[in-house]
Formats: structure tokens, sequence, C-alpha cells
């Protein structure tokens, strides 16, 4: 009985954690998070611009390639269906991508409930 439990809390902590609320206007600092490094940031932060769908990802600084204050990645929040994790979307297409985030072909992955911004 208690494992079934357990097993219950852990799939709505997950599900609150996919359907985390997409913030309010605003720049926010974001952790990055290094797919290759298990999701460290070894130091490296991004400001996160939203006004409306549209979302600015901008260098701030650590261990990233390029300069402070470069544009790192843009475009519209939506819904990766399969997986129900945000993405920075280019065209409508890229709620159906095969991968997101990470090291894949795909959309950047925006985790708004924990401020990370994952990278290759």
């Amino acid at each position: 009985m208690k494992s079934i439990v357990v097993i219950l809390l852990l799939s709505i902590i997950s599900v609150n954690n996919n359907y985390a609320q997409q913030p309010k206007n605003g720049t926010y600092t974001y952790q990055v998070a290094f797919s290759e490094w298990q999701g460290k940031s070894l130091g490296a932060t991004v400001l996160v611009k939203i006004k409306g769908d549209s979302i600015y990802v901008i260098h701030n600084g650590g261990n990233l390639s390029g300069k402070k204050g470069e544009v790192i990645d843009c475009g519209i929040i939506m819904k990766h269906r399969r997986t129900g994790k945000w993405i920075i979307g280019h065209n409508p297409g890229d709620k159906e991508a095969p991968e997101v985030g990470g090291c894949s072909e795909g959309p950047s992955v925006v985790d708004f409930n924990h401020k990370k911004f994952w990278l290759c």
C-alpha cells in the first residue's frame, strides 16, 4: 500500500513540474543546465526576457561561448506535446518535434519551474 502512495505522489510531482505556468512579462536570471554535465550550470547564467508569448535568452556570463549580451535563442514560448516541456519554438511544427532540448537537434527547453535554460 505504501508503494502505491509513493508512486502516486511521484506522479503528481512529475505532472506539476511539467506543467509549470509561463512566467509573467519581465526579465529573469536563469541558470544554464548543461545536458552533457547532468544539468549542472558550471556558473553560467542567462537573462530570460518574456513579453507575451515571445522569449529572448541572452548570454549573461559564466562558462559559455560567445559574448555577454548576445542573444542565444529567441522565439515563441510553446509546450512540446509529447513531453509537456516548455520550448522556444520557431514554427508551429516545433510542438511536434521528435526531440527537444539539450544536445538534440530540436527546440531549446526552458524550465520555468526551476529557472533553468538547457544547453548541450
